[in-house]
């Protein structure tokens, strides 16, 4: 687990706050018995999350695809490369939706905008040597040229649910 308390804290207080302010359809599927605290989802959401990724196009179209999502700090992180229509969707119009879904087990549903961590030209993120460093233990350092061939995202949530009817399913799937 990467999370500080204070990004518990807030995590925390994102799931409750959307939870709180969504329909009472949703609340009566996800609620407090079929939902993960925030320290429960960081320890479910390790290693690579496939993501279903949701933007607009200039026209206004819904887009959707595949990323290999990272849930670092409370927040999701994932690429694409440069020249990609989603990354072209996203510079301009950064607004999107995440799901992560593991069968009937997990849903994790976000909304809010992305920013990105490593522009072609264009000031980095503070974190992005942090966020590189990870994602190069993680794939390795001969996979991209990461100054190139590929740009990074962090999502920025407003909104973040969470669905998970059985806890006990999930730790032991996540266990070696």
């Amino acid at each position: 687990m990467r999370e500080t308390p204070e990004d518990l804290e807030k995590l925390q207080a994102l799931l409750d706050a959307s939870l709180a302010g969504s329909t009472s359809h949703l609340r009566s599927i996800i609620n407090t018995a079929r939902t993960l605290n925030a320290e429960q989802l960081t320890q479910v959401l390790t290693g690579m999350c496939t993501l279903a990724l949701s933007s607009v196009t200039a026209k206004g179209e819904p887009r959707i695809s595949g990323v290999d999502g990272h849930f670092l700090r409370g927040k999701w992180y994932f690429g694409t490369a440069p020249d990609a229509a989603k990354a072209r969707h996203l510079a301009a119009r950064p607004a999107v939706s995440a799901a992560h879904m593991r069968g009937e087990d997990l849903g994790v549903f976000t909304h809010g905008k992305v920013e990105i961590l490593n522009p072609r030209n264009g000031d980095q993120a503070t974190d992005w040597p942090d966020v590189l460093a990870y994602l190069k233990d993680f794939y390795g350092d001969d996979l991209f040229d990461w100054d190139n061939d590929v740009v990074y995202y962090r999502l920025h949530p407003h909104w973040m649910t969470v669905y998970a009817p059985d806890i006990a399913k999930l730790t032991v799937a996540s266990q070696p």
